[in-house]
């Protein structure tokens, strides 16, 4: 299913995350907690991205749903993570990127 979404889709529990990246062939998901300031930097870029790439983008605070962290080993914040057909395809924790540097980490994997 192509990306639907103009803007970034906030997420709360893993539930709504897998049923977002099983109903989607690309998602890209960064994880941010609350007062992270490159986090909110992000914010205009996942909305560029979000309108631009062929992916659906979301954003969820992994403390929601505190399982998360291990499993997706969120060790810093902004965290992207990219999945194509239901699986991980990449991560990146490089703090703040442009809108070109997040379209390209999402076109190149997969």
């Amino acid at each position: 299913m192509a990306a639907t979404h103009d803007r970034p889709v906030s997420l709360s529990t893993r539930a709504e995350l897998d049923d977002l990246v099983a109903s989607h062939d690309r998602v890209l998901v960064e994880f941010h907690t609350e007062g992270c300031g490159k986090c909110a930097a992000m914010e205009p870029v996942l909305s560029g991205v979000a309108r631009s790439a062929d992916a659906v983008v979301a954003t969820m605070n992994p403390r929601d749903d505190p399982g998360l962290i291990d499993e997706y080993d969120v060790r810093s914040v902004p965290k992207l993570l990219l999945f194509v057909d239901g699986d991980l395809a990449g991560t990146r924790e490089d703090g703040v990127l442009s809108v070109e540097e997040v379209q390209e980490f999402v076109a190149e994997r997969g």
